[in-house]
């Protein structure tokens, strides 16, 4: 009577699946590494509040008469600082979120980003932890800015939701030039090609607005471009919340339009990922 040869790798169990990592549960994961990246290089944070903090306290005292001028949207019951103070914290917002894409540099250079794409990692979850972490730090360094100002002398008639309406803007705006600063990095994957883009763009958008000054008392044409400026929407949106809601519908209005922005943006950032994987 022959004895049946058993298989032992016919009785061992089945292997469970390999779980799944959900791209909500890969953001958070990716957003905490940035936080810890971020948090090793304090300095960073610092540097990049001291240049608001020159023009909150210094501008804000130099140019404290242009309030009255005949026609500054100000007005008499607002003080220069006060007008200043959404364009500082925007100005504070965007020029960290252009540096985004350093992140996105530094793992090209590492061989990171090739291991990121070669694995399941979700290419919104890389590009939603980068929106993340720097809407994140704006707000905090917005915070900042609004306590120095308030100390300097500003008051708020918004009050708190003023505050948060402003944090609202400043989280978009933040997510829409950090998703423009990582899709330059994917496309040129060059450091020096991604501060040339950012110095090129955030300078020009800065003065075709109403951050330092009132659009109306400038030439026509910079008053026509600041109303298709991205930063200048999120400063009308600020000043508008921490002024005390004068204008509502503005305020939702330009809200609405950086939530668009943030959203075309978003997507052409993630078309760049293609992009750098055909280029590799």
């Amino acid at each position: 009577m022959s004895t049946a040869t058993i298989d032992p790798a016919a009785t061992r169990p089945p292997r469970p699946e390999p779980r799944r990592t959900s791209a909500l549960t890969q953001a958070r994961l990716l957003t905490a590494r940035q936080a810890r990246q971020g948090m090793r290089i304090p300095v960073f944070m610092v540097m990049n509040l001291l240049q608001p903090m020159i023009w909150l306290l210094l501008f804000g005292q130099l140019f404290r008469s242009v309030i009255e001028i005949p026609g500054f949207a100000g007005g008499a019951d607002v003080s220069y600082l006060e007008y200043l103070t959404p364009g500082v914290v925007m100005m504070t917002a965007m020029g960290g979120a252009a540096w985004a894409g350093t992140t996105f540099v530094q793992d090209m250079d590492r061989g990171v980003m090739d291991r990121f794409l070669a694995s399941p990692t979700s290419r919104g979850a890389l590009l939603s932890a980068t929106m993340a972490w720097y809407a994140l730090l704006a707000c905090g360094q917005a915070l900042v800015v609004v306590g120095v100002a308030w100390l300097g002398g500003a008051r708020f008639a918004g009050g708190v939701p003023g505050v948060l309406v402003m944090l609202v803007a400043v989280a978009l705006l933040s997510c829409l030039f950090a998703a423009l600063s990582g899709a330059v990095a994917l496309l040129t994957r060059q450091q020096e090609a991604l501060i040339g883009v950012s110095q090129l763009l955030t300078i020009p958008l800065m003065f075709l607005s109403s951050a330092v000054m009132d659009p109306s008392l400038a030439p026509d044409w910079i008053a026509t471009a600041a109303k298709v400026n991205p930063f200048d929407w999120a400063v009308v949106v600020a000043r508008d919340a921490l002024q005390g809601f004068a204008d509502p519908g503005t305020v939702w209005l330009h809200l609405g339009l950086l939530a668009a922005a943030v959203a075309v943006m978003g997507g052409l950032a993630s078309l760049a990922f293609r992009a750098y994987r055909r280029a590799v």
